[in-house]
């Protein structure tokens, strides 16, 4: 019986106890630097209640942004940062709690700022001790014997897969030895040749060998009689799959009808935070609405106006996976701004043309260059330097084409140009705001940047990472950061 390692968030439920272990006595100290005349225990229920609310911001802020993922292999500093993070959050929620219940007055802020450092000092301390005792007794493995391993593959891959093998240092294998298909070897990057391939069904029946890892090139064919040998043993078979999975990617085995597949995604999200994801976008989008037609009040007989016609613009775009959608905005061009987009392309700031941007952009209704060389702007400059025509898209929102915290999504023409690695940026569904749009927006005019950071955001995905971005984008908004 094979023991499947476990890859949910209770793989790691050690690491929640000892940060909740640290938060506890963190707050105690706090609490008795503060206080040090009035004692222990503690003589005011309400600093009892703030401990209750502090734990449970600490857990949610380690679910929030996936803090114990790849725990065991990130190295100190990245786990300072991790436990900066983890500290900032907690402390944050559990203030916005108390404020936002109106007893924030009733505590002491000193308190919360002792915390708040005893908490980074004693959670990385207690982290860097528990992860190195962890390592060095290999309790992740839940194991006291190392499993034993046979390598069945050809001399070409042999080295490849060994050193795989090798450099996967968290585990307990034991790389008991090789065997080759197609060659006569006695050694390959120090591991010995146990057996020539016709003889390894025997070799693995009479000897102590736990498991079998075969090449991508063993399938089918003559290797069929030595795969079903394996399996009528009884012996644990690991195939390589003739897939790369790349530094991005994320791979797991899963069932499609009466099949069992290997998936490969480009990322992947757990169901708790795709339905957080979900929820969030709803409300938002509600929210959106709302102020969309409020909004559209005071600037929808404004753009009527200046430039008559539809005050909401539609145009189809790519979604997720390359699903075209319609998206709305408020109108900011006059109505002509397609067919006149040809006569500007020379002036496009974006040097690869992978997208369409413009230092001042005379199809932006107002827009106009005065005899003496002055530039003169409107109202359709008013909405998007204030991000106003972006309030229709709350409807995309709400219907699901979008989400609040996404990528940006291309317009059909920009689509047909994508090369492979381009098209990565809409695995995910596009959003209002995003890492780009809150970097800089239009004074990033290299498109392999704009790639560069959807990919940072998909593959980094958490809530987490989303709040941050929203409360970003709240930020650049008013201060108007990367918008001409």
């Amino acid at each position: 019986m094979y023991e499947r390692n476990d890859k949910s968030w209770v793989k790691h439920i050690d690491f929640y106890i000892v940060d909740l272990l640290a938060i506890l006595i963190a707050y105690i100290l706090a609490y008795i630097t503060r206080f040090p005349d009035m004692g222990m225990p503690f003589k005011v229920d309400l600093y009892r209640d703030y401990l209750v609310v502090l734990a449970i911001s600490e857990v949610f802020g380690s679910m929030v942004t996936n803090n114990t993922s790849g725990i065991l292999k990130r190295g100190f500093l990245a786990e300072i940062l991790k436990v900066l993070s983890l500290d900032a959050i907690s402390i944050g929620t559990a203030t916005l709690i108390l404020y936002g219940a109106h007893s924030g007055i009733d505590y002491s802020r000193l308190l919360t700022l002792y915390t708040s450092v005893y908490f980074g000092v004693i959670d990385l301390g207690f982290r860097t001790m528990w992860k190195a005792f962890v390592i060095k007794h290999k309790l992740f493995t839940r194991r006291r014997v190392p499993r034993s391993l046979i390598l069945v593959s050809d001399l070409e891959s042999a080295p490849g897969l060994i050193e795989s093998i090798r450099n996967y240092s968290l585990s307990s294998i034991e790389l008991k030895g090789l065997v080759l298909t197609d060659s006569d070897a006695k050694e390959v990057s120090g591991v010995p040749v146990v057996a020539p391939f016709e003889s390894a069904a025997d070799y693995v029946c009479r000897e102590w060998v736990d498991e079998i890892m075969v090449s991508e090139d063993v399938h089918g064919g003559k290797y069929a009689e030595f795969l079903d040998a394996c399996t009528q043993m009884g012996v644990t078979l690991h195939v390589v799959l003739p897939i790369r999975n790349t530094e991005n990617d994320s791979q797991f085995v899963e069932k499609l009808g009466d099949r069992t597949v290997i998936t490969t995604a480009f990322s992947n999200v757990e169901s708790w935070q795709a339905f957080v994801k979900r929820f969030g976008d709803i409300v938002g989008g509600i929210v959106g609405c709302i102020f969309t037609l409020i909004i559209g009040i005071f600037v929808g007989p404004a753009i009527y106006i200046a430039s008559p016609g539809p005050i909401i613009f539609k145009q189809k775009r790519i979604g997720k996976n390359g699903k075209p959608f319609y998206l709305y905005k408020f109108r900011s061009m006059y109505l002509d701004a397609e067919e006149k987009k040809k006569e500007f392309l020379k002036e496009n700031i974006v040097s690869d043309g992978m997208m369409f941007k413009m230092d001042f952009d005379p199809r932006v209704i107002g827009n106009k260059v005065l005899p003496d060389g002055t530039q003169k702007t409107g109202i359709g400059d008013f909405i998007r330097k204030t991000s106003l025509d972006e309030f229709p898209q709350f409807w995309n929102v709400l219907k699901g084409d979008m989400s609040l915290v996404g990528t940006r999504p291309p317009t059909e023409d920009e689509w047909v140009k994508y090369k492979y690695h381009h098209k990565s940026r809409m695995a995910t569904k596009p959003g209002i705001t995003g890492i780009w749009q809150t970097s800089g927006r239009n004074e990033i005019t290299d498109f392999e940047e704009v790639i560069r950071m959807d990919t940072e955001y998909i593959t980094n995905f958490s809530i987490g990472l989303d709040i941050k971005l929203l409360f970003k984008t709240i930020a650049v908004v008013f201060l108007r950061k990367g918008v001409k």
